[in-house]
């Protein structure tokens, strides 16, 4: 056989619902209350966490548990208030509007007009309110009111799972002693999960070869050159 076939260029395919989403212990907490949206202390809740942590993957949860539209906080500037106001609204990346004055203000009249007319808000953020360095203080203050949660770093067993999501957003089958691997050679964070299962479907696809534990070491040992 060909090895190359082993290996194909396919398009990732991020799975969102939530029977793909694992529940550990550094996330179980953040779970909890989406599921549980309808008994948020003021109609609104703020999901906080890394990069890669799941946020996105929760907004889609939520989102299809309540109806709600999910915006970018970077496009609320141009956006029609009202009308997205008419419904429940996740807002992602609420931290990269910091200083921005128009998205800030965008950001503040969405938040009072969803909860007057009764809706919910669900925010996610790298990081808690106070450190975003917001310039309009009422929005600060609609914030810093916010029942916050976050999502911790992944102990083993949520590491092991979302690399075997990565994996399998990109279609790709890795033998059975590869994640166990990975999940006791790298970083123990979210970035680093990502990273190496790109380099390795990058690498698999460049030499032909199936995704097993001797490539993911060849692939971390030139990593730490």
């Amino acid at each position: 056989m060909n090895t190359r076939q082993l290996s194909f260029d396919l398009p990732a395919r991020t799975a969102l619902g939530r029977e793909n989403f694992f529940v550990s212990p550094a996330n179980a907490q953040a779970v909890a209350l989406i599921e549980g949206w309808r008994d948020w202390p003021s109609r609104k809740l703020l999901l906080a966490g890394p990069s890669g942590a799941g946020k996105t993957h929760l907004a889609h949860v939520w989102a299809a548990l309540s109806g709600a539209r999910i915006v970018a906080a970077g496009t609320l500037a141009e956006a029609d208030i009202p009308a997205l106001a008419t419904g429940p609204v996740a807002v992602e990346d609420a931290h990269a509007i910091a200083r921005d004055r128009a998205a800030e203000e965008a950001l503040f009249h969405l938040h009072n007009l969803v909860l007057a007319e009764g809706h919910t808000l669900l925010i996610t953020a790298r990081e808690a309110p106070a450190l975003w360095d917001l310039g309009l203080p009422d929005l600060a203050s609609r914030m810093a009111g916010t029942l916050m949660v976050r999502l911790g770093p992944p102990d083993d067993a949520l590491l092991a799972a979302l690399l075997s999501k990565l994996f399998a957003d990109r279609q790709l089958s890795p033998t059975p002693d590869t994640v166990p691997y990975l999940v006791r050679r790298i970083e123990r964070s979210f970035d680093a999960a990502h990273d190496v299962v790109a380099a390795l479907d990058a690498r698999a696809l460049d030499t032909g070869r199936a995704i097993t534990r001797v490539l993911a070491a060849e692939v971390l040992d030139k990593a730490l050159r």
